[in-house]
């Protein structure tokens, strides 16, 4: 390879006076010049070593038998000319990533516990609710109550979208039914800032975006809207798309997982928009609880929201995915308020008078809570937990609970400190 011609070095004075100030000059070899500094050279080398590193390459892939329709595309390719002129940065492409490490596609669900948690499911679920009924009662209601406040004579109708707006978003539409990856339009990234933003959302039906539109846009509203505005879109709209997708194939998009993940950036909006809606309805089967709750294991969530959340679903009426999302919690080894663990407690002490066969995630829920707060319960409650192993027992697990209460110190109720609020 031929060596770079050196130029003599001039001083300032010399490159002015013969006129070269703007001309570049060569490099000067310092001998104190420490060995992290980098060394340039010049574009037609650079071009030539690129040159040959591409030889090298495209003979190496001959080798190999990688031909041009068997190598792997580009992962980002552009959009559609309606999108907007945000870098590539900004919104990257998914799909980088093996989906089967973050959504674990292979879910074993035992069959006996997916039979035993349909015993405890809602015989009689209430209806799901998704963003387009919420939206029609709205309109519904606001004819209404224009029509009755507004005289006859006047003939004023309920306010109506602009035509403009209208086709702007059943263009938007089009573009998020078949997005797979690169930038968005201008005009979904404002539906935030609207004040009628769900009517706005409405006219992009979101039932029909891929999952990769739906990744995006958690992304945009879990940031932009309020807590109590995200906790609408996170039960309007990406829970029943999450709860759709599991029932028809059985596993999670590796999409709509990521979304999952981000739409803790507000743990507040997520645990009262997807996790205790998706409790209280009674229906959760065991794969939605075993996926859902991977993302309390993998993600770290904010200590007095996860307390709140257990103190709602301790309270609420039992259904075997409770269990499930309370020992997943639990796990995560919080400092727990008293006023926590009493209600925990007191939900497993619940179940004293209750005659069925509870599934073994009911005695493992609650092994979990005897091994990392024994210390903290009182001895009231450790003798009343024996008595509840006298009811509901199980071959294995009630005799570890029991060693586990029985080695453990009580705690001292003088000296216990206030409950936090979790209001």
């Amino acid at each position: 390879m031929p060596k770079v011609p050196k130029s003599k070095s001039l001083s300032l004075a010399d490159q002015i006076l013969q006129g070269d100030s703007l001309r570049s000059s060569g490099r000067v070899k310092s001998r104190g010049r420490s060995e992290d500094e980098q060394e340039y050279v010049d574009e037609k080398l650079s071009r030539k070593i690129l040159q040959q590193a591409r030889i090298q390459q495209e003979e190496l892939q001959g080798e190999l038998g990688l031909t041009p329709q068997t190598r792997r595309p580009p992962a980002t390719r552009l959009g559609p000319s309606t999108q907007d002129g945000d870098s590539d940065d900004e919104w990257p492409a998914l799909g980088a990533d093996d989906p089967a490490e973050e959504t674990g596609d292979q879910v074993d669900v035992d069959p006996e516990d997916e039979k035993a948690i349909e015993m405890f499911m809602n015989k009689n679920p209430p209806l799901r609710r998704t963003l387009a009924d919420i939206i029609m009662e709205k309109i519904t209601e606001k004819q209404t109550e224009v029509g009755t406040v507004m005289s006859e004579v006047s003939g004023c109708a309920a306010p109506q979208l602009d035509p403009r707006v209208v086709e702007v978003y059943r263009g938007v539409n089009k573009v998020l039914s078949k997005y797979r990856s690169g930038k968005l339009p201008k005009a979904f990234k404002i539906i935030p800032a609207l004040s009628n933003w769900e009517q706005v959302l409405y006219l992009t039906e979101p039932e029909t975006w891929t999952a990769a539109a739906m990744y995006q846009a958690t992304r945009i509203f879990s940031s932009n809207l309020k807590e109590r505005m995200a906790q609408r879109f996170y039960n309007l709209v990406l829970l029943p798309r999450i709860r759709d997708d599991i029932a028809e194939f059985k596993r999670l998009n590796f999409h709509l997982y990521s979304a999952l993940k981000k739409a803790l950036f507000k743990p507040g909006a997520w645990f009262k928009g997807i996790l205790l809606p998706l409790c209280e309805s009674g229906t959760c089967t065991l794969r939605e609880a075993i996926i859902i709750g991977s993302i309390i294991t993998r993600c770290s969530i904010p200590v007095l929201h996860s307390s709140a959340a257990m103190l709602k679903i301790a309270e609420m009426e039992y259904n075997g995915a409770n269990s499930i999302f309370l020992r997943l919690l639990l796990d995560k080894k919080y400092a727990l308020p008293f006023r926590v663990l009493d209600a925990l407690v007191a939900h497993f002490l619940s179940f004293r008078a209750d005659k069925r066969t509870l599934p073994v995630l009911w005695h493992q829920s609650l092994l979990t809570l005897v091994q990392r707060y024994k210390a903290d319960l009182s001895s009231e409650q450790k003798e009343a937990l024996l008595d509840l192993l006298k009811v509901q027992t199980h071959v294995q697990i009630s005799s570890e609970i029991r060693r586990e209460l029985q080695s453990a110190e009580s705690r001292d109720l003088e000296d216990a400190t206030p409950a936090m609020s979790l209001d």
